[in-house]
């Protein structure tokens, strides 16, 4: 089991920065993969970036060269990030943190608004 807890969302404007963080405690060494996920009023989760373990990531086309996943590691606890710059107003959604161990556990969303 792994437990997700997740920081940094807020009010932006268009063309600021958010970090947002995730701390993951509980089975850590059961990750195989990690990300972060958006969900939109009206519209259905998606998947945002993902790192692996090995290192390995991927981003969706909308956030690629605005968004930088990384991960970092805790004698307990496996910390994810989400550096987003040049926020655009379609960035504005919940953001969840993902692990997969391969079951799938999730956070409880941060918000994140971009509006001037």
């Amino acid at each position: 089991q792994v437990q997700l807890v997740e920081s940094g969302g807020g009010l932006v404007q268009p063309g600021g920065s958010l970090r947002l963080s995730c701390a993951a405690s509980g089975s850590i060494f059961s990750i195989v993969r990690m990300g972060w996920y958006r969900q939109a009023p009206g519209k259905q989760r998606e998947l945002v970036a993902a790192i692996t373990t090995g290192g390995s990531t991927n981003y969706a086309s909308t956030v690629k060269g605005r968004f930088t996943i990384s991960r970092d590691n805790a004698k307990n606890t496996m910390y994810l990030y989400l550096q987003m710059n040049n926020l655009k107003p379609e960035d504005t959604a919940v953001y969840y943190c993902n692990a997969e161990t391969p079951f799938i556990s999730w956070g409880q969303g941060t918000q994140v608004t971009v509006s001037s």
